[in-house]
This record gives structure tokens, sequence and C-alpha cells, in this order.
């Protein structure tokens, strides 16, 4: 079958989330199961080049998928015609100069979240990609998830009634780095390198929230650095400067309220990393990664307060599982294959730059909100 190739630069794919997620379970995948099918009929097959800093490591990684092309000269990639979207997983404070030169170059670009790392630097990029009319997307991966997508599908079929709340809770314990590794690289909690959970996690809450439930109209947050001190990848001990953990109040269109923690200095007791609750008049439903359960107003049993008494009622085992109804691939790669789609067949992408600025906002408006001790009312941004 006919292919049309489209060069693409991946940035950042010695890092966790650009190696595994994107190369490995997106990209490759792709390729493994023959690109993907274009509106003429022919496959839009991705040809990878990988850029990052370590020469050593990009040959590594390069040699072990049988790919050629890498370099650690990212404005020599950017000159090169055959590439025509450029990716961007780097580590967050690198991403804006980065991506400037690359829409400045003419690339298409799509990029991990947060797009930059304040809100106004995000919105000149967005205006810069519009007016360099260049294709533009950002990571929104758990808008791609099972959980999620069922969840999205109890909204649009009117399960819920009128919606009331909203209430997530997403975390788990990194490591310290002393008496064992941290799963997680050391940046993430020094705020000069941009980290913070705030900045990482309030972006993917204001697209689940937004492309789900309702828009952010407001928020009120509360944050900590609860570890102060942590081990670096080379046993080195550091200050963290950034927040581990971030309590947020969101408002949302139409009166309803979403609460939301997260937190890397907590220990999992639920039955996956991340699950919303959401509660209307009509019914309920709990929602993870891959799984979620709903309960009817129709079986809503009716629990009586004795704290004097053991619980007799089991509470879990009275909700009833979502089906699949279908098959869901792998979020990222689902969503690679639509921003590919979108630079290929002109299919719509309504994840772009605008929409990650968006998120960015509210990330700024949780830690001003933090700071002053008040509530952040969200302004609109036009187009």
């Amino acid at each position: 079958m006919e292919r049309t190739p489209v060069g693409i630069i991946l940035n950042g794919v010695t890092g966790r989330m650009g190696y595994r997620q994107h190369l490995v379970r997106s990209l490759l995948a792709i390729r493994d199961q023959g690109g993907v099918p274009a509106r003429d009929g022919s496959r839009i097959w991705p040809e990878l080049t990988l850029v990052g800093r370590d020469a050593g490591r990009l040959a590594e990684i390069a040699e072990r998928y049988g790919l050629s092309a890498y370099t650690t000269d990212l404005d020599a990639a950017l000159a090169d015609d055959a590439h025509q979207i450029y990716f961007d997983a780097q580590v967050t404070a690198a991403r804006e100069k980065a991506i400037r030169a690359a829409i400045e170059a003419g690339k298409h670009v799509y990029t991990e979240k947060p797009l930059a790392e304040d809100f106004l630097a995000s919105l000149e990029l967005a205006r810069l990609a519009a007016a360099k009319g260049v294709r533009n997307g950002v990571v929104q991966d758990k808008l791609f998830l099972p959980g999620l997508r069922k969840l999205k599908r109890l909204v649009d079929g009117g399960f819920f009634g009128r919606i009331l709340s909203v209430r997530g809770e997403f975390g788990y314990w990194v490591f310290e780095g002393d008496w064992q590794a941290a799963q997680r690289p050391s940046w993430n909690y020094r705020a000069e390198d941009g980290g913070g959970i705030t900045l990482d996690m309030f972006p993917h809450w204001h697209y689940v929230l937004e492309q789900i439930i309702a828009p952010v109209t407001a928020v009120t947050a509360v944050i900590a650095t609860h570890i102060p001190e942590r081990v670096d990848e080379n046993g080195g001990h550091y200050r963290a400067t950034a927040d581990d953990a971030a309590y947020g109040i969101f408002e949302l269109a139409g009166g309803i309220v979403a609460q939301i923690n997260s937190s890397w200095a907590v220990r999992v007791h639920r039955d996956e990393l991340v699950e919303f609750q959401v509660d209307g008049t009509h019914g309920s439903a709990v929602a993870g990664l891959r799984d979620c359960r709903i309960q009817h107003r129709g079986t809503t049993p009716m629990p009586v307060w004795n704290p004097d008494l053991p619980v007799t009622e089991p509470f879990r085992a009275q909700w009833q599982t979502v089906p699949d109804n279908g098959e869901h691939d792998n979020a990222f790669k689902v969503q690679w294959e639509a921003f590919l789609r979108h630079v290929v067949d002109d299919e719509p992408f309504p994840w772009d730059f605008l929409a990650g600025a968006r998120g960015v906002q509210l990330a700024e408006a949780g830690l001003r909100s933090a700071r002053e001790g008040r509530r952040v009312q969200i302004e609109e941004i036009p187009r």
C-alpha cells in the first residue's frame, strides 16, 4: 500500500514520557500497524528523527528500534525540509524556546503539556502559530483513556441528569530518593526548572473538566511542599523548591463544584491512581484510568448513619460496571493518530495551543490563589 511519509522531529525522546509513551507506545506502534489510514487511501507513515542532548543515549535508542536518524543539533533538524512536524517532550523550562524556533521554521508543532511556564508565553505561542499558519496541538491524553471515555459517554447520554459536583483524587508516593530511588526526575521538584505539581496537573484537570463536564470559571487552591528535601539521580541532596501537592476547588459553569486533590506525597488507597466521582440528580459515576462504575437513582440504597454498629452494607458492590463497548487503544497513540490526520488530511483537532494555554492559565490562577489566599476568577480567552 502506498505510504505518505511525514517527517517528525522528536525532541526529548530520552526522557521517560518522550521515550515510553510517544516513541515506543505511539509512533513505533503506529509504524508496526502499517501507519495511519489517510483520506486518499494511502497510509500516513512517521519518519522519525530523534533529538536530545546525549548522543550516546540517542544512538542506543536508535539502534534498539532500527532507526537511523538522530542528532543533538536541533537547529539543523529544524532547517531540514524533510521534517514537517516538531514534537517536544523536553523539561518544561526548555520548551518555549524550542517551540518558538520550530514555528519560525514553519513546522507543525505537537507538544507535551504544559505549553510553556506561564500563561502569557503560552498565549503568545498560540498567536504566533496562528500567524504563521502552522498546525499545532498539545497532548491531552487523559481524554482518550478508557475510563474517561466511558464517563464522557455517560455525560453525553444524559445519565447524570443535572450534574452537581465532581470529586477527584490523583497521586501516589514518590520516594524521596535516599533509601529508594524516586520514580520521577528530580527537576519535577525544583521550581527553577519548571517543576511543581500545580503546573503539571492543573492543565490536565482543566481539559478533563472543560471537555467532559463544563468550563472552569474560578479556582481556589492550597499548595504545599510536603517533602522539603529530596535526593537526585546522582545521589545528591537538594532542596525541593516546587510544590508536591495541590488541593483545588474549581467552580464550573452551571453551578457545578469540582474538588481535586493532587499529590506526590500520598499513599494510594483507591482502585486506580486517579479517580473522579461525578454526582448528579439522576445518578453518579466513579471513573478511573480504565474502569467506570455507576449508580442510578433507581438503585441508590438508603444508608443509615449509626457509628455504634459495624458497617453492614457492601457499598462498592452496589455499583454497576460500565462496559467497554469497543476497543480502547493507548491514549497517547490515539491522539498522535488524530494529529497526523490533522496535518495530512485537515481533520479537526480541537486540542490546539489555545486549549493548552487555557490549561496553563488555570495552573497560574491556582498558584496565585494559593499565594494570595483567595478565590481567582478565570477570564475567557478570545480567539
